[in-house]
């Protein structure tokens, strides 16, 4: 896991975040999947940062990290199988579905989960419709 501080180029803001790696956080990055908390804005950058040294007596701090990524990974894939079982997946389809079910009052037994860009998020936002991002944890043996 790596610690980064990043900043929102559009308001200035500046938060910490943790990643699995420096590539997961490029992944993410290239993909637009990283968004500031304040404006939802997709211009985020990392900024400078002091280096963590970590001495060889504090290896219980290490190990007790792992343990709790872990339990946040686990906690995830729980809150995946729970949406995988009880919401229709519709993929790419996530903003057409969404817009059916709140202009056309389109009567669905399930709610829906899907993939959509940060920027049709926020279009459904402006309009009104409840969407959220959820991380996603692909399934790798």
């Amino acid at each position: 896991m790596i610690k980064y501080k990043l900043i929102c180029k559009n308001c200035n803001i500046s938060f910490d975040s943790w990643f699995a790696s420096s590539h997961e956080f490029e992944k993410l990055k290239k993909k637009n999947f990283l968004n500031c908390l304040n404006c939802n804005s997709n211009n985020i950058e990392k900024t400078l940062m002091a280096p963590k040294l970590i001495n060889k007596s504090k290896n219980g701090l290490i190990n007790s990290k792992k343990v709790d990524f872990f339990k946040i990974d686990k906690k995830i894939r729980e809150y995946q199988r729970f949406i995988k079982n009880n919401f229709d997946y519709v993929g790419e389809n996530f903003t057409y579905e969404a817009r059916s079910i709140h202009y056309n009052n389109k009567k669905r037994t399930k709610g829906i989960f899907g993939t959509a860009s940060n920027r049709e998020l926020q279009e459904l936002k402006d309009e009104g419709i409840d969407a959220e991002i959820i991380p996603w944890v692909e399934d790798k043996n």
